[in-house]
């Protein structure tokens, strides 16, 4: 993996649990050779990985509508920096530019983002890991869904391994490096959809 997007809140929240979490992150991709590619803010969770990826020497590639440039704050200290018209503009430029998906703890955007990324990776639009950083059980009840969505049957059996989770991010990474490409759906005939 060269480069992975990261997708995080623009929000700082009060517990600095994740704030820490998501410099970890930047710094340990920077440390890996792992390029970033994300939100292009430079506030919140996102700027957090992008300072401390920068600061580590590591390569960081925002992706920002036009429209958010003001509202989040485009980082202009990125390697590079994508003004883009639309968020359809922006996640399909995250999934071209990237090797895999990590998420951090986030709100409603970063929920769209990481379903984006499985629900493409079941119908065949892409491959690559999609990996959920679990930070402080932020995403326990998420996973736990997961699951049930799983045991009733409404992700196939083959799918099941797409979203990988862990508590750290060097496990995480491990996973990711390790994930087999599933069966997509584009590949099965109708009589096993």
């Amino acid at each position: 993996m060269k480069k992975l997007a990261v997708y995080c809140g623009s929000a700082t929240p009060a517990d600095p649990i994740f704030i820490e979490a998501a410099r970890h992150v930047g710094r340990t991709l920077a440390a890996r050779g792992i390029g970033v590619v994300y939100g292009g803010g430079r506030l919140g969770l996102m700027g957090a990985v992008a300072d401390a990826a920068l600061e580590a020497g590591g390569e960081v590639i925002g992706v920002i509508p036009e429209a958010l440039v003001g509202a989040e704050v485009a980082h202009r200290g990125c390697t590079q920096l994508h003004v883009v018209q639309t968020m359809h503009q922006r996640k399909q430029l995250f999934t071209d530019l990237s090797d895999g998906f990590v998420t951090l703890p986030g709100g409603v955007g970063t929920m769209d983002e990481l379903w984006e990324a499985i629900s493409w990776s079941q119908l065949g639009y892409h491959q690559k890991p999609v990996g959920l950083l679990n930070v402080g059980g932020f995403y326990d009840q998420l996973v736990g869904f997961n699951r049930q969505m799983v045991q009733a049957g409404f992700i196939r059996p083959q799918h099941a391994g797409i979203l990988l989770h862990a508590d750290g991010i060097d496990a995480l990474l491990d996973a990711m490096t390790a994930y087999q490409p599933h069966e997509t759906i584009f590949a099965m005939k109708a009589d096993r959809l």
